[in-house]
Parts: C-alpha cells; sequence; structure tokens
C-alpha cells in the first residue's frame, strides 16, 4: 500500500461553484517535493491540511474533518473504464491517489501511518457536488457517482508530517465496529435507514454525520 501521487490544487475560476469570489482549488496536480500536512482548523476557517493547496469554499470544504482526500487509483481506473476516458490522478480532486488500499472498505476511526511521521485517520466521506460535476464536464455525474458508492475518504490528522511519492501507508489502527467509507456514504445520501447504525463509529465520525444520525433517531 503506498501513494502514487500526492496533488495539490490553485485558484481557477468556475461558474459551478458558490465560493465568495466563483473560485475552486478542486483541479489538483502531482508535485514532485513532499508537502507539508498538518491540522488545518475548524471548518469555515481552516481549509486544506496539505500547504500550498487551494479550498475554494470553506463553508463546505477543508477544516480538521475534511484536512487530507484520499482517493484510491483502482477507482480511477475503473471509472476510466466505464466513462471511456482518461482521468489523470488529481482529476478528482483528491490530495493523495493511492495503490493497494481499498479505501472504500476503510473503517472509520482506521489509522494509517504515510512515511515516518504522519499519522491520518478515516472520518468522513466525499460528497459530489456541483463544482466536481462542472469540472468532469459529466452530464448526469452526481448520480453517477452517489450510485456507485466509490467515494473515497476524508482523513483527519492526528500526527503532522511530510507526505510525498511512493510513502508506504500502514494501517496501525483497525476499529471493532463495522462502519466503513461505504457504509457512511449510503447512510448519508441513499439509506437513511442505516443512518442509526453509523453512530458505532464513536468519537471518530464526523460531527456532521453524528448530528444526521442523531436528528434522524428523533
Amino acid at each position: 500500500m503506498r501513494i502514487l501521487t500526492v496533488n495539490v490544487g490553485t485558484f481557477e475560476p468556475s461558474e459551478h461553484t458558490g465560493a465568495p469570489g466563483g473560485r475552486t482549488g478542486i483541479g489538483k496536480k502531482p508535485v514532485d517535493a513532499p508537502v507539508r500536512v498538518s491540522a488545518p482548523g475548524p471548518k469555515g476557517v481552516g481549509g486544506s491540511g496539505l500547504a500550498g493547496d487551494a479550498i475554494g469554499d470553506l463553508r463546505h470544504h477543508g477544516g480538521d474533518t475534511q484536512a487530507v482526500y484520499a482517493y484510491a487509483r483502482e477507482d480511477l481506473d475503473r471509472w476510466e473504464r466505464e466513462l471511456d476516458r482518461e482521468l489523470p490522478n488529481g482529476l478528482f480532486g483528491e490530495n493523495l491517489t493511492t495503490e493497494g488500499l481499498d479505501i472504500n472498505e476503510a473503517l472509520i476511526g482506521e489509522r494509517w501511518r504515510i512515511g515516518e511521521h504522519l499519522l491520518l485517520e478515516v472520518c468522513s466521506v466525499r460528497i459530489p457536488c456541483r463544482t466536481f460535476q462542472g469540472k468532469l464536464g459529466e452530464t448526469g455525474w452526481i448520480k453517477r457517482f452517489t450510485q456507485a458508492a466509490r467515494p473515497g475518504a476524508y482523513l483527519r490528522v492526528l500526527e503532522p508530517g511530510d507526505v510525498q511519492a511512493s510513502d508506504t501507508v500502514r494501517v496501525e489502527h483497525r476499529p471493532a465496529h463495522r462502519v466503513t467509507v461505504n457504509l457512511l456514504f449510503r447512510a448519508l445520501l441513499t439509506e437513511s435507514e442505516r443512518l442509526p447504525e453509523i453512530l458505532e463509529a464513536g468519537n471518530a465520525l464526523d460531527p456532521e454525520a453524528r448530528e444526521r444520525a442523531l436528528k434522524h433517531l428523533g
């Protein structure tokens, strides 16, 4: 299990975002040098956990529970076959493109040691938005991405450190519950009756997801 590329974005104009100034940082590209990763601060204030990475809309993206976005190259390859087009690393807005790691079956609260010092914890999922659809230029992309339920994972930073391409990924901790990235995504978007199940993830769960689950319970 390893990091194929580390991807960062710069601001670019987009007609598909509601962010102030009409700018987005979704279009990320691989970088050659190591990148510092640290907790960016609360959502709405903190941006990306990666130094130099742009976040256009702090209302909905970035912050401690969305500090790092990881997506598997294997899932990008699957989408390439389905869409019949090339999908370079970073196009989905992911900071880390991984190899050999089944991200969608990772557990909420699972901890990944990347390289020597960086420790990340799986805590949330990517929700497809209008900006994402506009970037890909695929009609009906939000619905298609949702139905596939291969969202990739957002991670919080537990121990800061540098990350670079070819770094190994080791799972240091795997919780005893059954709340996977895939289950959390489906509970939030297509199977609301499963929202109570995600509470098994405890404190590792994104607070916004916990609030949704508790509200569903009544």
